[in-house]
Order: structure tokens, then C-alpha cells, then sequence
């Protein structure tokens, strides 16, 4: 039964109407609460109600304090938008003017805050206090999240909690209790799935703490028994890295946010042989398209059934999804629409079916263009973590003066690889025949990189910088 079914309106009233059973708690790294005392108390000092009907910008340094704002914003504050710790400062400007932010709740030092408008500044703090909830909510408010792209000003995304929650279903039953946990932040869409599942599942949640280092989070995941975790094939492949992957004994796996490849899934099934792994395609203006537990990359014809609610086209090669999961719009005068004239979301993922399965080619926003022949990184991507020594890989454009762009590789090798300078330049070797093997010409790198490590955005996606 999802929310919208249980007729509740504002998520501190969806989390009583779902139960808060005993025990619960929201960690991240040195920091604990009892979902109970989430609900039921304040981070805004009481003052909730001042914020009536503003449009508020929440910019905290810890998660576990965004978690506890927005439990007591939903239902009061008109709008609410999610600052994400990674938001360059130049763009703060352009996103206080898009969504209208008349109102700053924040833990932080409030000098880098200034808007058009006046601005009511509210102190928020992880030190609860008793609140003063009237119990009902007086605005259906609109929950904004910020794109991640690498380059430019964000688009800003409208969602409700009602979109927001349309796929989750109650509790079902257990042995144990269910303890989740996410490599995302809950400030992007992938992490406040992950939030607002445990806050409406009766489930305890284990945050990664700022700057955590992998290794840490994984034993500290470990020590609390999680049993679901999510993150995207890119945190995964990091976390397989380390040693302490093998702390954790989870019941559940799930990847989202890329599409995975067969290694990332083989090493996943190798690792937690008796999880449930679980792909799923997800975005953050289309919200829950569908999910693969096969353990094959790719996906059958018929995953696109089976989310109940969920409509899927492919046009022009394109994935479209309609649902009462995808985002109303793009807020600002001159944003471009979310949706066409029937309610579709165009994704830019591009399909393509082999052998009976689909498969995700790339974005169409993100090709390389190797004079006038188009390179999809995703595809190379894919042939080069094809390779035995390859952990992890990003395929990127690189400046050519004749072609105008060429394909290059950044690699990172398994932790096994014994290194050595004629061992590199051997691995080197084989990743370019495997390329020449499987790919055409112009799409086969001209240099592949051995680097110690990738950059992942906050999003959990490896960051493709071009050279």
C-alpha cells in the first residue's frame, strides 16, 4: 500500500500512520538517533510554524539534520529545496532565484546566503527539542532536488511526497529486523529513496558520515547488521575494492543511478552469494522505472512490467517512462519541460536489443564525436571492464585537432595486480585488442590510462572529465 493510498498528506504523519517500531534509529558515523525521537522532536528550536508556507532552502552539514528538518518541514514549508553538500557556491544564486527561497534553514554559517527577495534565516540544529506540531499540514509541499551535472547551473526538479513514495509498499514481514543502508547522500535522489523506504518501512538506516573513508563506512555497516544496501555500480566497484566489503552480510543488494555491467554483477554475486541482487533504473525526473534480479546485465522485455503503475515506451530509441513516480517539472520561467503533451518523460537513455535483451548504449546527451562518427563512452566502458584486471574505468573525450575529439580510458586494476612497468604496459596491451576485437575503429581509445583511483560525484557516478 503506498502513501497516496493511506490518504496522509506530510511525512511525519506517513511515519506514524506506518508505525515506529521500537529500536529503530537513523546513524551516520558518530551520530545516532531513535526514529521516534526524529518524529517527535525539533531540529528548528519549535519554530517550525514561522516558515508557514515559505519557500526554504535546507543547507545542513550532517544528513541525520536534513532528515530531522524535513520530517518537521513537510506539510509546512511550501517548498522545500535540498541543498546537496557538493552545490558550488556560483550556483547558489541561480538556485535561490529559481525557487523563489524566501526562507534559510541551516547549521551552518548564513554569509554565503543572499537572494532577490528578504530572506528569514531559522537556525537548525541536530540537538532536538520538544516540537510543537499541530498535526496537520497545511501545504502539499513541493520537495525540489538538484541535478548533478558535472558542468553548468543545475536544473532544479519539483517532486511531491506523494511521487516521491508512489512505488513504496508496507513492511512485509521478517525474520529480523530490517536494517537499510545507502553509499548515496540522502540530499540526491538515489539517497532519499533510501531515507523515506526505511522512515515508511519501519526500518533503521546507517548513513556514510562526510568524508568517510570507504573502508570505514563498510565496517561500520558491518557492525550494525545491515541487511539492505544501494548504491550505484560505481560505489560498488569501489567498495570491491576494499578488504572490508567482506564485513558486510546483507540480505539485499541494489544498484541504481548506471547500468551495470556483467563484471560488477559476477563480483557481487561471488562476494554475497546468498543476496538478492537487484538492478534498477531510476532517475531522478522519472522516478522508478522498473528492476532485474536475473543477475544478467541488461534487461528482459517483460522488466518493463513489472512495476506495478509504471508505463514504458521506447521512442526513437529512447527510454520514455510516465508514472506516478516522475517529477512534475523543471522549476524557472525559461526551464525546458519535463514532460511532453501525453505525460511522457524522456529519459536520453538510448536502448538497443541484442539477442533478446535490451541494453543501455548511452545518453544522447553524452557522445563523443570522433570527426563526425559518434562514440557512446558506455559502450567502451563496457569492453574495457570486460578485461580481468579491470576494477573500474571511465571512457572520456580527449582534444584532437584533426578529428576534433578522440577516445580515451582511465583504468583502475584490481587490488590483486602485482604492478610492475613491462606488467602495465602488457595489461595496456590486451585492454586496446580486446577494444579493436569488439568495437569499431573510431571507438577503440587511443590511450588507456592506469590511475590509482576515479573521482565519483556525490551522486555516485564517475566523473567524466574531458580533456
Amino acid at each position: 500500500m503506498t502513501t497516496s493510498e493511506l490518504e496522509v498528506a506530510h511525512l511525519a504523519g506517513a511515519i506514524h500512520e506506518a508505525g515506529v517500531p521500537a529500536g529503530c534509529f537513523v546513524r551516520e558515523a558518530d551520530d545516532c538517533a531513535a526514529l521516534g525521537d526524529l518524529v517527535a522532536g525539533s531540529a528548528l528550536y519549535g519554530r517550525a510554524d514561522e516558515l508557514q508556507g515559505r519557500s526554504v532552502l535546507l543547507a545542513t552539514k550532517g544528513q541525520l539534520t536534513t532528515a530531522a528538518a524535513l520530517i518537521e518541514l513537510d506539510g509546512v514549508a511550501r517548498r522545500v529545496v535540498l541543498c546537496p553538500p557538493d552545490l558550488p557556491l556560483e550556483h547558489l544564486p541561480h538556485v535561490m532565484d529559481v525557487a523563489e527561497v524566501d526562507g534559510i534553514v541551516s547549521d551552518r554559517e548564513v554569509t554565503h546566503f543572499s537572494g532577490p527577495r528578504p530572506l528569514y534565516f531559522s537556525p537548525c540544529s541536530r540537538n532536538l527539542t520538544p516540537a510543537s506540531r499541530s498535526g496537520r499540514a497545511h501545504h502539499e509541499t513541493e520537495w525540489v532536488l538538484l541535478t548533478s551535472g558535472t558542468t553548468g547551473a543545475p536544473k532544479l526538479v519539483a517532486h511531491t511526497l506523494a511521487s516521491l513514495t508512489a512505488g513504496f509498499r508496507r513492511r512485509s514481514s521478517s525474520s529480523r529486523p530490517i536494517v537499510w543502508s545507502t553509499f548515496y547522500d540522502i540530499r540526491r535522489y538515489g539517497g532519499l529513496q533510501i531515507l523515506l523506504r526505511a522512515l515508511l518501512t519501519g526500518a533503521s538506516l546507517v548513513l556514510p558520515g562526510a568524508e568517510e573513508p570507504t573502508a570505514d563506512f563498510l565496517e561500520r555497516a558491518g557492525s550494525m547488521a545491515v541487511t539492505h544496501i544501494s548504491g550505484t555500480p560505481s560505489h560498488w566497484r569501489r567498495a570491491l575494492m576494499s578488504p572490508a566489503i567482506h564485513q558486510l552480510k546483507p540480505e539485499y543488494v541494489r544498484l541504481s543511478g548506471e547500468a551495470p555491467d556483467q563484471t560488477v554483477l559476477n563480483s557481487l554475486r561471488e562476494t554475497f552469494p546468498t543476496a538478492r541482487i537487484v538492478h534498477a533504473f531510476a532517475s531522478t525526473e522519472a522516478g522508478l522505472a522498473f528492476e532485474v534480479d536475473d543477475g544478467t546485465a541488461g534487461f528482459p522485455p517483460d522488466a518493463m512490467m513489472s512495476v506495478p503503475g509504471v508505463e514504458i515506451s521506447i521512442h526513437e530509441g529512447a527510454l520514455r517512462i510516465r508514472s506516478a513516480g516522475n517529477a512534475s517539472r523543471y522549476l524557472g520561467e525559461n526551464a525546458p519541460k519535463l514532460k511532453d503533451d501525453e505525460g511522457w518523460v524522456n529519459t536520453g537513455d538510448l536502448l538497443e536489443i541484442h539477442e533478446g535483451r535490451y541494453f543501455f548504449r548511452g545518453r544522447r546527451d553524452g557522445v563523443i564525436n570522433v570527426g563526425g562518427l559518434k562514440v557512446h563512452p558506455e559502450e567502451v566502458e563496457a569492453v574495457v571492464s570486460r578485461h580481468p584486471e579491470v576494477q573500474m574505468c571511465v571512457v572520456r573525450a580527449k582534444k584532437s585537432r584533426i578529428t576534433g575529439a578522440l577516445v580515451a580510458a582511465d583504468v583502475v586494476l584490481r587490488a590483486s595486480h602485482a604492478g610492475g612497468r613491462r606488467d602495465l604496459a602488457a595489461i595496456q596491451d590486451d585492454i586496446l585488442q580486446l577494444c579493436r576485437e569488439r568495437l569499431a575503429a573510431h571507438k577503440v581509445p587511443t590511450a588507456i590510462n592506469i590511475v590509482p583511483a576515479l573521482e565519483l560525484s556525490e551522486s555516485g557516478k564517475v566523473l567524466r572529465r574531458n580533456a
